[in-house]
């Protein structure tokens, strides 16, 4: 065994010493000039002083052997250029065509309807259509219709006459497909194969303007809304229904304000009458706009104009009348929402949970046609915030003020965080919190303190940072085709145009610390907005937290001086 080890070691030796041998021969033929084509178009063989230089050195010490501490590959600098590149401005004709090939397009068909398109490299696409519709259009309607209208998609239509058909469609193309609905919008999307293009737009336009509604059909997701409602109420974190009570404080009884979740006692109200004249009134093509991913423009047009200009619809064929249109101005009042109740029901398992109670307090913020919308994303990354124990590593927001000041300071607080919600006409910025119910008067006035926070100039160096991360999710996000397909389709909606992922992030370059300084005052001009889940016996009255002109009052200089 030890003879075999030395014999390794010699040839180990005998090979290493040759391998350095060969290196400096090529390059010291490199410096005499005599290039071969393979070895100048090589990366880091181009003939430059450098290289040159690195070359010599090599060919000199080729038979010394190399110290550990100088056992290091000298790369080339990162700032020179590739091969080939280095007037990469004076790119060909063709080069930037083909960049073109994948920006954007859009057109607006003769009925009004908006078609949007991004080709993506990939077998796979995604198409769909957007529409202005959800549940801040329920005026005149069972509040909560739309979500009921959400369930029904995909389910059946007058060409597919059950969900089994709809889907064997859809599997001949490795395709699957979504309905969602939020405050504003319904999306139904399709993700498919890029050669099952035109079969599936049939088949969306099928969905969407012929749905069948059957009695079962409308049975079975009445039934689904009342077990949604059931599990949101079951679960520990109660975000979602505290963001719902707050919209409901927000803008109480109007618009905005609107549930996004059918209640349980409107479901059985909905009939399918209403559920048409809702399609009817908000599935109008200048409500719409269709986009695509991964799909030619010119083919997605054709598709669009074949299926969805002078439609049959199922409502014209029954007749259905829509009601009056009306484009409601949402009008934001402010208020208290409270609800109280008992969490007891959690701590049955062998671990009980703590026993929290939630609210968030929240101030009128900018829509997202506004000016001051791009500041208002920027402070509310610069805010952050999340639970006190979350999976996940760096990047999330550990530096934010809601961690940095709250979750890192005060034991007692379960959860903060900050949202920014923004709409076509109006916004709100609130701060959701959760902590043990006999902490709630406290965990108000630290909510108070940091949304009067937001008001003072910000580092600097937090403020870079709350830029680029929104840089960074910007771009992250619209790295999927999913996300790319629905930010079309919102856009379109809510500009008439797209924007490019560029022109977005010079925004936020531009931002400065003025501009935050100056929303945050604007804002806390504003009744604020309360709500409140749980023991809430502890939270002050909503008078309390206002000062004589209506607005959030400063913070309690006694509780902070502690």
């Amino acid at each position: 065994m030890h003879q075999l080890r030395k014999g390794v070691e010699r040839l180990c030796s005998s090979s290493s010493s040759r391998l350095r041998q060969k290196l400096g021969e090529r390059y010291a033929t490199s410096k005499s000039g005599n290039d071969s084509p393979v070895a100048a178009k090589g990366l880091g063989m181009q003939k430059s002083s450098a290289s040159t230089a690195t070359a010599a050195a090599q060919v000199d010490r080729s038979g010394v052997p190399i110290r550990e501490s100088e056992n290091r590959v000298k790369g080339v600098p990162l700032d020179v250029p590739f091969p080939g590149m280095s007037n990469i401005s004076a790119a060909p004709t063709a080069q930037l065509e083909r960049a073109m090939a994948f920006q954007t397009e859009v057109t607006t068909l003769e009925n009004g309807l908006k078609v949007g398109s991004s080709l993506r490299f990939g077998k796979y696409c995604t198409i769909g259509i957007t529409i202005k519709s959800g549940s801040r259009y329920e005026t005149g309607f069972t509040k909560g219709i739309s979500h009921i209208s959400e369930k029904l998609g995909f389910l059946s239509s007058t060409n597919f006459k059950t969900k089994a058909e709809i889907m064997k469609e859809l599997e001949k193309f490795g395709a699957i497909c979504d309905a969602q609905t939020s405050r504003d919008t319904t999306v139904y999307a399709i993700s498919t194969e890029v050669n099952g293009v035109e079969r599936l737009m049939r088949l969306l336009a099928d969905v969407v303007l012929r749905p069948q509604v059957t009695d079962e059909e409308l049975l079975n997701a009445k039934q689904t809304v009342q077990y949604e409602n059931e599990d949101m109420q079951m679960r520990p974190e109660q975000e979602m229904i505290i963001l719902e009570m707050i919209h409901a404080a927000a803008w109480k009884n109007n618009t905005l304000g609107f549930p996004r979740y059918c209640p349980i006692e409107n479901a059985e109200k909905v009939s399918r009458q209403e559920i048409l004249q809702f399609m009817k009134t908000n599935f109008t093509p200048n409500r719409m706009a269709i986009s695509g991913v991964g799909v030619e423009h010119k083919l997605l047009v054709d598709l669009a104009r074949e299926y969805f200009v002078n439609p049959v619809t199922v409502w014209d064929q029954e007749g259905v009348q829509a009601k009056k249109e009306e484009e409601l101005v949402s009008l934001y009042t402010g208020g208290d929402n409270r609800v109280l109740k008992d969490f007891g029901q959690f701590n049955a398992g062998p671990l009980p949970v703590p026993k929290l109670a939630h609210m968030a307090l929240g101030i009128q913020s900018v829509s997202y046609s506004d000016p001051l919308f791009i500041p208002a994303c920027v402070l509310n990354i610069l805010m952050g915030g999340g639970g006190s124990f979350s999976a996940g590593g760096p990047g999330k927001g550990m530096y934010s003020r809601l961690y940095t000041n709250v979750l890192n300071n005060k034991h007692w607080v379960y959860n903060a965080t900050a949202y920014n919600n923004s709409y076509g006409d109006s916004g709100l910025f609130c701060i959701y919190g959760s902590a043990p119910s006999e902490y709630m008067k406290k965990l108000t006035d630290v909510l108070i303190q940091e949304l009067h926070g937001m008001a003072s100039i910000p580092d600097q160096e937090e403020f870079e940072r709350a830029k680029k991360q929104l840089q960074s999710m910007l771009l992250m996000n619209l790295e999927s085709r999913p996300v790319v397909f629905e930010d079309i389709g919102r856009q379109l909606l809510a500009h008439g145009h797209y924007k490019a992922p560029t022109e977005y992030l010079k925004k936020i370059e531009t931002v400065t610390e003025k501009d935050i300084v100056s929303l945050v005052k604007t804002m806390l001009q504003t009744k604020p907005s309360l709500a409140a889940l749980g023991d809430i016996t502890k939270i002050p009255a909503y008078d309390e937290i206002l000062n004589g002109q209506g607005h959030l009052r400063e913070p309690s200089k006694l509780f902070f001086s502690r």
